[in-house]
């Protein structure tokens, strides 16, 4: 009999069970307690992997790889020629996070944030591989991620408040036709906004611009990594889109007492915004409504994926099922940052789920 295994990826800025604060701040659960731990109390065995807090969907999905088949990370040949680093990374020989990667183990893939876009590509490439990697590596040196023909072990993707099309948290400040500084904003809050932007400076390492989660959340990048990645017809896909504004007039004002503080002045920026991207993409009012940080049109469904709204009679694989929106700003499905949020019934209302699919 088959068993599940449920993988939660982080998302920007975040942390893992490979990374020492994990046991002091647990991200995946926070003021709730380690969620890793009371899943597995209840016999669904999960697990927290540690990827680059701020490296491109590609880089995360190679170290995910790497910490689940317990080798050294490769981030392939061609990839690494085109960005310019090195093309080996942390080495999880030996310390693998789970203990058994086979189809007769299958993965549920969580991902929150950007971990949703690096899940995505995640399977992506373990059903399908990458021509490029493969082109320009010898077929000895070539890393069994990069061959593909493992669609099996992918049971399902559940992601969390996701950029899948982008954020305009990124786009407001490129569009010429924005001002952005007409946006009023408390004092407080743009202090606040200080800390986290200061949280989420790169350290330039070598590596071009391209190769970072900041260039992959653009709008515009985000519908070419759409366009790439590919749905499985036989994983189970389910989105859930945060929103903590309220519309007013021809904005969306975010519920600043109840929002974390450090995503108000971002939050009211976005709901202001309207204008059109760089490669042309109108963004209009839809795009206002948002968690603090993600759009929640963008966190519904990848462009150029079959969708539908969460139907509990009518799951099937291999289409994004998009459950209700969840009532809260971009971190209270993690339990919350300063506020503390209930969480724990919805992850086991997840993988009870996804269990009976099976």
């Amino acid at each position: 009999m088959k068993q599940l295994q449920f993988i939660f990826v982080h998302g920007l800025s975040g942390w893992g069970s490979y990374d020492e604060h994990y046991a002091r701040n647990p991200y995946w659960g926070m003021r709730n307690g380690d969620l890793m731990k009371l899943l597995n109390d209840k016999r669904y065995p999960s697990y927290a992997a540690s990827v680059d807090p701020h490296g491109s969907a590609w880089d995360r999905a190679c170290e995910l790889y790497a910490q689940l088949a317990g080798t050294r990370t490769d981030y392939g040949k061609a990839h690494c020629e085109k960005n310019k680093h090195e093309r080996f990374g942390p080495d999880f020989t030996g310390r693998a996070l789970i203990q058994t990667m086979d189809g007769e183990h299958p993965l549920v893939l969580t991902g929150h944030s950007f971990g949703g876009v690096t899940v995505r590509l995640f399977a992506h490439l373990m059903a399908n591989g990458c021509q490029q990697e493969q082109e320009a590596t010898d077929s000895e040196d070539l890393s069994p991620f990069f061959k593909g023909g493992h669609a099996d072990m992918i049971f399902g993707i559940l992601t969390l408040a996701s950029p899948h099309n982008g954020t305009t948290a990124y786009d407001l400040f490129e569009d010429a036709s924005f001002d952005v500084d007409s946006v009023k904003v408390p004092f407080l809050s743009r202090q606040f906004a200080k800390l986290i932007t200061m949280r989420n400076a790169i350290v330039p390492d070598g590596r071009a611009a391209e190769d970072y989660a900041s260039y992959d959340m653009h709008i515009d990048v985000a519908d070419k990594i759409n366009q790439m990645i590919s749905v499985l017809p036989d994983t189970y896909y389910f989105s859930v889109p945060c929103s903590f504004t309220k519309k007013k007039g021809n904005v969306q004002y975010p519920e600043v007492l109840k929002m974390e503080p450090f995503f108000v002045k971002t939050s009211t920026q976005m709901g202001a915004y309207t204008g059109t991207t760089k490669g042309g993409m109108v963004i209009d009012e839809s795009w206002q409504e948002n968690d603090g940080l993600v759009n929640t049109i963008s966190a519904k469904a990848p462009s150029h994926a079959p969708s539908r709204p969460f139907d509990p009679g009518r799951i099937e694989p291999g289409i994004w099922n998009i459950m209700p929106v969840w009532h809260g700003d971009h971190m209270s499905l993690q339990g919350g940052l300063m506020k503390k949020h209930e969480v724990v019934f919805f992850y086991l209302e997840m993988v009870q789920r996804f269990t009976s699919l099976l």
